[in-house]
């Protein structure tokens, strides 16, 4: 997303965060909160990366890191880095047994990346170095700001929501105020993923699948990461739907349809545009990464 649009959207959110406090406690309320949301904002920019790591419970994997599945993973992200000529991020995993990855960061000299151990034990190298190759190509595009940062104020919106819904001032609005505040948290959420265009997952696939030099590579990914998302629950997404968007597969139970308020568009859609892709480059699906690491090991993460 562009630079205005990014501003746009903070601007908004700061908006709904001062309507909040105005819910709480009137125009001093309404100060308050528009004091504490230009803090937020400045301290989001900076660091609302660490917070969505934290909030995640991800855990940044080190040189001296002893699984060889690891070691790959870190080795092979570190040279797609290099490929596309970024600087080299941080690498994170989570454990969670639902596949799926993120990106965060404010630029690409300050990013992270993130894969859950799901991920790392259900897919291939070779498509592991797709998801990667496609969270690189956000942090590359800067849109890992515009979506750590969304997901940071959101969040705190639903934060301050179910506040108002307990100690708000019923004069303002009494019973249709109250039902009101009810239903903001998920409003919040939504405006979030509303705000995140979905044109930007396919441009990640595109650049994603140039990066790694294989769109059978994520296609194939996206296949596996759907039917696992889909299946298994993801209890620190569930837990802050905000940050749903910056998944590359929605982590959320249930919501895999591809409508207004999704925050992604439809897998199916993503893999045909990537085997035509795959078409135009002349590429198949056997290709290989060279100098294959030794084999994972079968059964659960260890």
């Amino acid at each position: 997303m562009g630079t205005m649009k990014t501003f746009l959207l903070l601007a908004v959110l700061t908006a709904l965060f001062m309507a909040v406090g105005y819910l709480v406690g009137g125009v001093p309320g309404m100060a308050i909160a528009f004091g504490v949301a230009l803090v937020m904002n400045i301290f989001s920019w900076w660091n609302a990366d660490k917070i969505v790591l934290r909030m995640q419970g991800a855990r940044e994997v080190t040189d001296d890191e002893r699984s060889p599945v690891l070691r790959t993973f870190v080795n092979d992200t570190r040279a797609l880095a290099e490929h596309a000529g970024m600087p080299q991020p941080k690498v994170y995993v989570i454990d969670t047994p639902q596949p799926n990855a993120f990106a965060t960061g404010r630029d690409p000299n300050h990013a992270a990346v993130c894969a859950t151990t799901g991920l790392l034990n259900a897919l291939t190298r070779e498509e592991v170095a797709g998801v990667m190759a496609h969270e690189l190509a956000h942090v590359q595009h800067r849109d890992t700001l515009t979506m750590t940062v969304t997901a940071t104020i959101a969040g705190a919106i639903g934060m301050l929501a179910n506040f108002a819904l307990f100690f708000g001032n019923r004069e303002r609005g009494g019973l249709i105020t109250s039902i009101a505040i009810m239903i903001f948290a998920p409003m919040a959420a939504a405006l979030v993923q509303m705000a995140i265009s979905r044109s930007r997952e396919y441009e990640a696939d595109r650049l994603g699948a140039e990066i790694c030099g294989n769109p059978h590579w994520l296609a194939s990914a996206l296949e596996k990461i759907d039917r696992g998302a889909r299946s298994t629950l993801n209890q620190r997404a569930e837990a802050n739907p905000a940050m749903a968007h910056m998944y590359i597969m929605n982590p959320l139970a249930g919501k895999g349809a591809d409508n207004l308020f999704s925050t992604h568009p439809s897998t199916a859609n993503r893999i045909e545009a990537l085997r035509k892709l795959a078409a135009e480059m002349n590429i198949a699906p056997s290709g290989k990464l060279a100098e294959p690491e030794p084999a994972r090991a079968a059964g659960p993460w260890g």
